[in-house]
């Protein structure tokens, strides 16, 4: 029997809003399904998620700070808590996400530094959580970590299923497709009391539109991320004989 949600018409709003925000049509998502999407891609974009997984608890961690309750705030503070594995490193989020990364061939001592896009993505949500209204930040993350249960399905299913990773071997992934939903449910119960307000319900339903949309522009530009990498790796594998030379040819300068 399922559990009541705690809170039934953010959830419920939250739903619709991913739904219209067409982030489940993604063409990252759907060119990992489809097979379209080469390893080599995989690893590339997600050696780049990996900066957004070491930056998510930090706007969290200020977020939690700005909530009264102590009662409501408990609930993110152990989010966060979990997010760092309990107090135990082996369990951190990011040391999950660089066992992950091994797992398809990446080394995470040598990922490149975040991309812009990467960069956009954290300074968004550490101004919705730090500067913006507070139903704006909690309902920001609290969308995100409701889309993220999803995305980690789709994405774990996809990689076991092209035998990238062997499904005993599936970390970070395979947790968070179970956590999340109730990590979402944390953050919404926050907010769900102000939703009879007119007022705060305009502040919930804007903080659900900014996490959907920025969320899918993540995963837009890490296709485009993963796409550049394809085409490099073509490029890479031309042999310098049939490259053209261009401009740098051999003969005599004039």
């Amino acid at each position: 029997m399922r559990k009541e949600s705690r809170a039934p018409r953010v959830s419920a709003g939250a739903d619709r809003t991913l739904e219209k925000s067409g982030i489940w049509r993604n063409l990252y998502l759907q060119s990992l399904q489809d097979g379209s999407m080469s390893l080599e891609s995989f690893r590339s974009s997600q050696e780049q998620f990996f900066h957004a997984v070491t930056f998510f608890p930090r706007p969290m961690a200020a977020l939690v700070g700005r909530i009264p309750n102590p009662k409501a705030r408990i609930d993110i503070l152990h989010n966060l808590v979990e997010e760092h594995g309990e107090f135990n490193e082996e369990h951190f989020h990011q040391t999950t996400f660089q066992r992950f990364l091994r797992s398809i061939g990446s080394d995470p001592e040598k990922i490149n530094a975040p991309s812009a896009a990467l960069r956009a993505f954290n300074s968004v949500l550490t101004s919705a959580c730090v500067l913006d209204e507070l139903e704006v930040g909690v309902a920001c993350m609290g969308i995100i970590e409701h889309a993220f249960a999803g995305i980690s399905a789709i994405i774990g299913q996809a990689v076991v299923q092209r035998r990238w990773v062997r499904q005993e071997e599936l970390v970070h992934y395979a947790l968070h497709a179970q956590i999340d939903e109730r990590h979402a449910e944390e953050f919404f119960a926050v907010i769900e009391p102000r939703w009879e307000d007119p007022e705060r319900r305009y502040f919930i339903e804007q903080g659900l539109e900014l996490g959907a949309y920025v969320f899918d522009r993540l995963y837009c530009d890490l296709y485009t991320l993963a796409k550049a990498a394809e085409l490099d790796g073509i490029i890479k594998a031309i042999p310098e004989s049939t490259a053209d030379p261009g401009c740098n040819k051999p003969g005599k300068r004039t």
